[in-house]
């Protein structure tokens, strides 16, 4: 006798991890590097104001580098999305049918999903945006999250910050 197949509640749902990245990591890099020199040339020849701004330069860079924000990450199942936090603590959580609209930009992966509220949405930056991280596996994410939300909810631009012709 075989056993029934279990009801799709209790199938295993595929869950999806996208980290959030640095933003700037080039320019958090070039003041890492500029502190390091700055420090080092500044024991050679010892100057008191050049030791502090540049333990300053690098201090800040390793901070940036080491931020927890970079732990974030956005978790995506069949049920909705949830953003979590650095020690896996929920921000927020949103079901597909809750998603208010999404205004997308296929070209760029980027797009802002709408929860009805700030604190319950996300954006996907485009390259160039001045939002201060990235997101891991971005095109993946994106796609992901058009597949879930019903095209009706969904607004194609050619560049997020624009409104739609």
């Amino acid at each position: 006798m075989t056993s029934p197949t279990p009801p799709s509640s209790l199938a295993p749902v595929a869950v999806r991890r996208f980290r959030f990245l640095p933003g700037r990591p080039l320019v958090a890099a070039a003041g890492g590097v500029t502190g390091a020199g700055l420090l080092a040339s500044s024991l050679f020849s010892g100057g008191a104001m050049s030791v502090g701004l540049g333990a300053t330069g690098l201090a800040f860079a390793l901070l940036y580098f080491l931020s927890p924000a970079w732990r974030n990450q956005v978790v995506v199942d069949e049920r909705g999305l949830e953003v979590l936090s650095g020690r896996g603590e929920r921000r927020f959580q949103l079901a597909w049918s809750e998603i208010v609209r999404v205004v997308a930009s296929p070209a760029s992966a980027s797009a802002f999903v709408d929860g009805g509220a700030p604190e319950r949405s996300l954006l996907l930056p485009g390259p160039g945006a001045r939002a201060p991280y990235r997101i891991a596996d971005q095109r993946m994410l994106y796609d992901h999250i058009l597949a879930h939300v019903p095209a009706d909810r969904v607004t194609e631009v050619d560049r997020l910050g624009r409104r739609p012709s």
